[in-house]
């Protein structure tokens, strides 16, 4: 029986994080060269998705498969952006640095900047849990509304339209023209590709334009089909399995201390949403214990420290907090 207290829980589990980490650096001397590691993962997948979007032009992959590979492409930019975030790689090389965030970022167009990201995520672990964390607010965290919350976990501009009002008068310094400009231009330019490819064709199927539309409208339009495919789809997916398993795995209310801000997911139901998020349900309570570590090296440790988060009071796969709009229970 487990005897501690919540600091001395915590304590434990950081300590065996940093052991194991410490484990695996002198068993792998590559880890050292976390730069290089950081910009040799970039540049695969960065090149993964542009070599994707070259055999789906040259009709030598269907779009389907285009769609699937470059959204698991785009998950490990996201990965990337959160280490960078922390200032994982090249902190003390600005150039090379604000290279790799400015490519995750074209990887990932959906999103808001990483610069701006980065002050709202560190907000995150400083508040994760209460009504002042935004970040997990955005993605659907704490809603109790299924189809509501379905909507903002699938489009974020729209879930940040909707609850625009609400966030404004319970979240300090919020401004929806602040979050919304953080977005542009790349943002703002993946929506306007989204909407108005979804808005042509159900135009067109009610009223076909496409005989009769002038011939630069149909040449726009089948660069923003092409871009769909190779880079808009895939990280709907992306965005939407990552949102849905982050708003499911962290709390919102009854928050007291780290031990209680997520859950671990290891449910095979979320297998299809982790294949798209880089396996984020399993690892990133980690983070909240140790945060400034690469990704990789958490999904290498992971099988020998959750079972020791989870003898220190970590919970696991308690999806019953989505009932009650992922109340910490009491």
């Amino acid at each position: 029986m487990n005897t501690l207290n919540a600091k001395e829980n915590i304590q434990a589990v950081v300590r065996a994080i940093k052991a194991e980490e410490l484990k695996l650096r002198q068993k792998y001397p590559v880890l050292a060269h976390q730069n290089t590691l950081g910009m040799a993962i970039l540049l695969i997948s960065l090149s993964a998705l542009i070599g994707l979007g070259l055999l789906y032009y040259l009709a030598i992959i269907p779009a389907w498969v285009c769609i699937i590979l470059a959204a698991i492409a785009t998950s490990i930019s996201h990965e990337l952006e959160h280490d960078l975030i922390h200032k994982q790689y090249f902190s003390n090389n600005p150039l090379l640095h604000n290279f790799m965030m400015l490519s995750v970022w074209v990887m990932r167009p959906n999103t808001v900047s990483p610069w701006f990201r980065r002050k709202m995520h560190l907000h995150h672990h400083k508040t994760s849990g209460t009504q002042q964390d935004l970040e997990e607010r955005l993605v659907g965290n704490g809603i109790k509304n299924p189809f509501l919350r379905a909507l903002v976990i699938v489009d974020g501009l729209l879930g940040l339209t909707i609850n625009t009002k609400r966030f404004s008068k319970e979240i300090k310094g919020f401004s929806f023209l602040k979050v919304f400009n953080a977005g542009f231009p790349l943002a703002t330019v993946h929506f306007v590709i989204l909407y108005s490819v979804i808005i042509f064709h159900i135009v067109n199927l009610f009223t076909p334009i496409s005989a009769n539309a002038p011939v630069l409208l149909l040449d726009i339009m089948n660069v923003f089909e092409f871009l769909m495919v190779v880079l808009i789809v895939p990280n709907v997916i992306r965005s939407s399995s990552l949102n849905f398993v982050t708003s499911s795995m962290h709390y919102y209310g009854g928050v007291t201390n780290m031990l209680e801000q997520t859950h671990v997911i290891t449910s095979r139901l979320f297998a299809p949403f982790h294949l798209f998020c880089f396996n984020f349900g399993h690892t990133h309570t980690i983070h909240h214990f140790v945060p400034n570590q690469p990704f990789y090296l958490r999904q290498m440790l992971s099988k020998k420290v959750l079972p020791i988060m989870k003898k220190h009071g970590v919970r696991f796969n308690d999806f019953e907090s989505l009932k009650n709009a992922n109340k910490y229970p009491a």
